[in-house]
């Protein structure tokens, strides 16, 4: 029986669906590409997790690309670029969310398990409620669902490494803390999210955005590759403020019950972070 922790808050894609988070990175290229200007798939997943909006305009602000788009336009980017580049975006990405929502290998599992030791589960997300009502829909039809779900929508377009999705979240679920609950997410917006939250930061390896790989690459890497990759996206999540890092979701209860014990044993306390 649990002492302390109350909730999860899970993010979306490619934590618990869209196996390495393709979904929006195929439209970033393409929207992109449409401009006149080839990205590569590393820099279109470094400002991953953060409203698509401000994804976008992350990316223009890539000293590269920046400096593409000006010898391509002949002029420095502006707001007007990104709200034409976004309002391409947007019907793109809700055309083909569904196919981007089957739960990652081990998610649904989990979940139950979870939510048999008694606890909350809320989500984030970089998407709009408009892009979610497709994406909760089809994962709900493949036994995924979280209790609720926040997106920037519903904090003034103000979305990841902000912090208020997060209390919005404990709002909703009635969480009386932030030490008693964990965040869990698969980019560097994630951990950053949960860190300027207060709460439990939890990096996710396999299936990230982070990793940048679809099941069919993972599951073709050697041993010492997979290894290797591995262990460099925990040093990145390490460096962004993580408090634990899993290898997959199935490891997620047992990390609960440690952190559980952490709290109990007066070891860790979210009132100094250690």
């Amino acid at each position: 029986m649990l002492k302390n922790i109350e909730g999860i808050i899970l993010d979306w894609a490619g934590t618990t669906v869209d196996f390495g988070c393709f979904a929006p990175v195929n439209v970033f290229l393409e929207i992109f590409h449409s401009a006149g200007i080839e990205v590569t798939q590393e820099e279109a997943r470094k400002p991953m997790g953060m409203l698509k909006r401000d994804h976008i305009k992350a990316m223009l602000g890539m000293p590269r690309i920046r400096s593409a788009w000006k010898e391509k336009h002949g002029c420095e980017y502006d707001e007007q670029d990104v709200d034409t580049l976004y309002e391409e975006f947007k019907p793109m990405l809700m055309s083909s969310l569904h196919k981007y929502t089957d739960p990652i290998t081990g998610v649904i599992e989990t979940i139950e398990t979870i939510r048999e030791m008694g606890l909350k589960i809320g989500s984030t997300t970089g998407y709009t409620d408009s892009m979610m009502e497709i994406v909760v829909k089809c994962a709900k039809d493949k036994g995924y669902s979280p209790d609720c779900y926040i997106t920037p929508d519903s904090t003034h377009s103000i979305g990841r490494p902000y912090p208020y999705m997060i209390y919005k979240n404990m709002e909703v679920l009635k969480l009386s803390a932030p030490w008693k609950v964990i965040k869990v997410g698969d980019t560097i917006a994630d951990i950053k999210e949960g860190f300027n939250a207060g709460v439990w930061s939890v990096g996710v390896i396999v299936g990230s955005s982070q990793m940048g790989l679809s099941y069919e690459d993972y599951m073709r890497l050697d041993e010492t590759d997979r290894e290797s990759r591995m262990a460099n996206v925990k040093k990145q999540y390490i460096e962004a403020g993580a408090d634990f890092v899993i290898e997959t979701m199935k490891d997620l209860p047992m990390l609960i019950e440690k952190i559980d014990r952490l709290i109990t044993e007066g070891k860790r306390t979210y009132a100094f972070r250690a």
